[in-house]
């Protein structure tokens, strides 16, 4: 008999979104002092873009 509550749900951008988010918090949580804007970019993965 199928179980129409057994479910797997499985969501890559929001896996991804807390990978991020987890990523920060343990930089952040290493420090003292606050995380500078290159310094959470680096963590992001994010490239600056020129003005």
């Amino acid at each position: 008999m199928n179980d129409q509550f057994d479910v797997t749900l499985e969501d890559s951008v929001l896996l991804g979104e807390v990978e991020l988010t987890t990523n920060l918090m343990v930089a952040a949580s290493n420090t003292d002092r606050h995380l500078t804007t290159e310094e959470i970019d680096r963590i992001l993965g994010v490239t600056p873009v020129d003005d």
